[in-house]
């Protein structure tokens, strides 16, 4: 492939080229299963970012004027370029965030449904009319694209979580600047290599490495017309705040504490290996992970009974490994808080069922690895459950009933997701129905939206009005404008 740039120091990439940054601020990339160097990544300026924007203000018109299908053969391309690079993608993923090569996989998989779904643009952008909205008069809405958009990106998924975005923000006619985590860049690094092949016009694309100036500079500047971020609830709600003041289209996805309720009539051994996936997928480093069960009546002790045997069985090691079923957490700062959590914990009175403060990797011993945990008889007002830990800690409730279940649940601030366990379609309509969470799963661990539905998120866990992926993405990177005709 021509113009990749080396691991060895990430690059910005602006108005078509790969620039090195001019900042004197570096920060060293880390496996996460062993903590050795494997990249470093500059800390970019805000006049760096500020010659991004002014470059993507100079694309958007001749790109806002490219025809709707041109634009689509683009992210077909696109698309076509990371099916080839399909394991090249999901093995640096592995490297840099720690997840198992399974998981990476499935993640670069759904990255690229976000790319088809974009190649869909043309029927997707298409406008509505009446004709004789008065005697001669007719109406038509139009979707036109906004100008400037940009990303602000978390570390847990560096290869789908920016593709929410841009490739429906560029197909809808927008230019575009990703701010990748500064934790993990390469993926990105890696994807902008490939849309350096797909024939877009500079500028239309960009990529600016960087920390919280990077952020600011992107909120503040006059000519960014959209942002969408993805982090916790803390940064969500402060980059909300400062870019709609701005005046600014903001989109923020924040934390969540995720609650899966299991009912007395609930099929326990696919139940279990639900709640297994869910719970410690990714190393309990997602935003749909669920981190709180609620058990109702009698079926707690068979629930923990089971859970325990088989989470016990988990094989935690290095993601490259095709055996194993849990990775690294990302870093020792968050190794750290894992283990903190688990210690205050036990000290509110939660009974540790499941301790994985012991897991030992062989030939890791540097690695950010801490194994699947279990608490039981845990209370809403202790910190394991009103906390977003960001880990593989799972802390088990039980109640007495359905109706105690969810208002247990809806006692917390965040509404990212819930499921339930069931096979009482009442039981599992009334959930659906009552429980103030974005993304809803019925016998489901991990209720993830495909690219064609919202990406939905309440309370706490988000902030705007438009989600990302499916209509709400079309509609977040377009205006609305309605032509009122008459000819005389």
């Amino acid at each position: 492939m021509s113009n990749t740039v080396s691991a060895k120091i990430a690059k910005n990439y602006v108005n078509g080229v790969w620039v090195a940054s001019k900042s004197d601020r570096i920060r060293s990339v880390l496996n996460p299963a062993t903590n050795e160097v494997i990249a470093e990544v500059p800390m970019s300026s805000a006049a760096e970012v500020d010659r991004a924007v002014l470059a993507a203000q100079d694309a958007f018109y001749e790109w806002r004027t490219t025809p709707p299908y041109t634009r689509a053969r683009a992210m077909f391309k696109f698309k076509n370029l990371m099916e080839e690079h399909f394991e090249e993608l999901s093995r640096l993923v592995v490297i840099e965030n720690g997840k198992t090569i399974d998981e990476a996989r499935a993640e670069v998989r759904r990255a690229i449904e976000n790319v088809e779904l974009a190649a869909g643009i043309p029927t997707q952008m298409m406008g509505y009319n009446l004709e004789d909205v008065a005697q001669g008069i007719d109406e038509t809405a139009l979707r036109q694209p906004i100008g400037v958009c940009a990303s602000i990106n978390p570390f847990n998924f560096p290869a789908m979580v920016p593709l929410w975005f841009m490739p429906i923000a560029i197909a809808c006619g927008n230019t575009y600047i990703t701010k990748p985590s500064p934790v993990t860049p390469l993926t990105q690094e890696l994807i902008f290599a490939l849309l350096n092949e797909c024939d877009l016009p500079d500028g239309v694309v960009n990529l600016v490495n960087g920390d919280e100036e990077v952020v600011n500079a992107l909120i503040d500047h006059p000519g960014v017309r959209a942002i969408s971020f993805v982090g916790s609830t803390r940064v969500a709600r402060l980059v909300y705040e400062r870019a709609t003041r701005s005046g600014k289209r903001v989109q923020a996805q924040g934390g969540a504490k995720n609650y899966m309720v299991v009912m007395p009539d609930a099929v326990l051994p696919q139940t279990i290996g639900a709640v297994i996936s869910s719970a410690f997928g990714c190393a309990g480093q997602r935003c749909l992970a669920g981190s709180v069960l609620l058990t109702v009546g009698d079926i707690h002790m068979p629930m923990m009974n089971q859970l325990i045997e088989r989470t016990s069985a988990l094989r935690v090691g290095n993601g490259l490994d095709e055996s194993s079923q849990m990775g690294p957490v990302i870093s020792r700062e968050s190794l750290n808080r894992v283990c903190t959590y688990i210690e205050r914990g036990q000290t509110d009175g939660a009974i540790l069922a499941l301790d994985g403060r012991q897991a030992h990797i062989e030939g890791h011993a540097d690695g950010n690895f801490v194994g699947p945990t279990i608490f039981d008889n845990a209370t809403p007002d202790m910190g394991i459950i009103t906390d977003e830990i960001f880990g593989p800690v799972l802390s088990v409730m039980n109640v007495a009933d359905f109706d105690r279940a969810v208002n247990t649940l809806e006692l917390s601030r965040y509404g990212n997701a819930a499921s339930i366990f069931t096979q009482n379609g009442r039981s599992a309509r009334d959930f659906s129905y009552r429980v103030h969470a974005g993304n809803i799963g019925v016998n489901i661990g991990v209720a993830a939206p495909i690219a064609a539905f919202p990406f939905g998120g309440m309370k706490d866990s988000f902030f705007g009005d438009l989600h990302g992926q499916g209509p709400d993405g079309i509609n977040f990177f377009t205006d609305r404008k309605v032509v009122i005709e008459r000819w005389f």
